[in-house]
């Protein structure tokens, strides 16, 4: 069955996506699909915008730039910083390229948050992204957000077939479709690994949406695929606890189309058909596909693995692939208590052999302070090599040279942080 298009009015003047064969593939069946997502297009007044903070509320958080070197990469810094005090707003932010001087700001009402705020290329046009909602790192509810180079709301889109967006990835495609992200409370029977025939869970759901039409192009779910004996978050003493077995913080294209989406609680990130749904291979955790080990100068985990709670799995090319690795959590995280593989996080370098089934750690680059991001995290690599370095629930931001040299450090304020950051060229 293949669905009629929503009306719309394209605000490039482009059509719809091309014919891709993947575009008309999905593992839900039709009456599903039918379920559509809202993406918000037509009828747009010519200025619009997300919902802001009230003219009066507090400043956003100050960034303190304490290290700034020569050599850094070109383009504005982006950030969303979150503020758990009322003496900082929370939202969105474009920094100058030292960080010193605010570009474009948007604070999200009291009570809301913002997330992986970027640049974007849609439908060949530079654009602004960034998710802004409620309950950001548990059952969140949000809508992602398009905004052109003069700084106007284009598009939203928002989660279908009953979820709400999750802030943890809105990333646009190259056909004109979005993968975000979603959690689902449920029950399930865990008697097989000891737990309540009635325990509740939090799924981990990843979604591809045609923005222009809304439509649900595929949904995986990861209680659908993956076995919650892969978890490594503890049982809950309580079955209306709801567990949090699987943390799905990332989806992303990798370079043969296919997806690879990355669950913390498992430590593990799942090559995933695109067309399917299928798991192809795995990395990390307790079943994965390759036999991981260190290259000379590197090293692995106190149990033995490349990376742990980790986030922002990252095709490279060429068989290589980078991860903010965590290597902690917090009790909010695992629910009992903070616990850690190394005393530090760090952001690794992986080469894969899909022949051999080896996993090498060949690079990675330490917190410059050896300090432990317990949640949240992300890495860019620069044109020219640079690494930059958004260090989640830590406060900082960082760039490296290639050789390792830290180039940048910029500060926020205690209680305060940014879920990702990036450097771009903007305008």
């Amino acid at each position: 069955m293949r669905l009629p298009c929503m009306p719309g009015v394209d605000p490039f003047g482009f059509g719809l996506p091309d014919k891709d064969p993947l575009m008309r593939r999905n593992t839900l069946p039709a009456r599903a699909v039918a379920v559509a997502a809202t993406a918000v297009v037509a009828g747009l007044p010519p200025v619009t915008s997300a919902a802001a903070a009230d003219p009066g509320a507090a400043p956003l958080p100050p960034v303190t730039v304490l290290i700034d070197k020569a050599g850094t990469g070109s383009g504005d810094i982006f950030i969303s910083p979150n503020s758990a005090t009322s003496h900082y707003s929370s939202g969105v932010e474009i920094l100058s390229r030292d960080g010193k001087r605010v570009v474009w700001s948007h604070k999200v009402p009291a009570g809301q948050e913002a997330a992986d705020f970027r640049t974007q290329t849609y439908h060949g046009r530079r654009v602004l992204t960034w998710w802004q909602g409620t309950g950001l790192g548990s059952l969140a509810s949000g809508t992602d957000y398009i905004y052109n180079d003069n700084y106007q709301k284009i598009a939203e889109v928002k989660a279908g077939n009953g979820y709400t967006a999750d802030g943890h990835e809105f990333l646009i495609t190259p056909r004109g479709t979005a993968l975000i992200l979603a959690y689902k409370q449920t029950t399930a029977d865990l008697t097989s690994i000891g737990g309540s025939a009635h325990q509740k869970i939090i799924d981990g759901v990843a979604q591809e949406i045609d923005i222009r039409t809304g439509r649900v192009l595929f949904q995986w779910s990861a209680a659908d695929h993956v076995s919650y004996a892969q978890s490594e978050q503890s049982l809950p003493s309580s079955p209306d606890t709801p567990w949090d077995w699987f943390h799905i913080n990332a989806v992303k294209l990798d370079t043969d189309s296919n997806l690879l989406i990355d669950a913390r609680n498992t430590w593990t990130t799942y090559k995933v058909s695109h067309r399917s749904g299928k798991v192809l291979w795995q990395l990390g955790g307790k079943a994965s596909t390759f036999k991981e080990q260190a290259a000379p100068g590197q090293y692995l985990n106190t149990a033995g693995r490349i990376f742990s709670w980790q986030h922002d799995p990252e095709p490279l090319g060429g068989g290589l692939y980078r991860w903010f690795d965590n290597e902690s959590a917090g009790a909010a995280n695992t629910g009992t208590g903070a616990v850690e593989e190394l005393p530090f996080s760090r952001v690794v370098t992986v080469r894969l052999d899909e022949h051999t089934h080896t996993a090498t750690l060949v690079g990675s680059v330490d917190q410059p302070d050896y300090l432990s991001a317990s949640s949240q995290g992300n890495a860019q690599t620069l044109p020219g090599g640079n690494t930059f370095v958004g260090w989640g629930s830590l406060p900082y931001v960082s760039e490296f040279s290639p050789s390792g040299k830290l180039l940048l450090k910029a500060q926020l304020p205690a209680g305060v942080n940014t879920y990702r950051a990036y450097r771009s060229t903007w305008k």
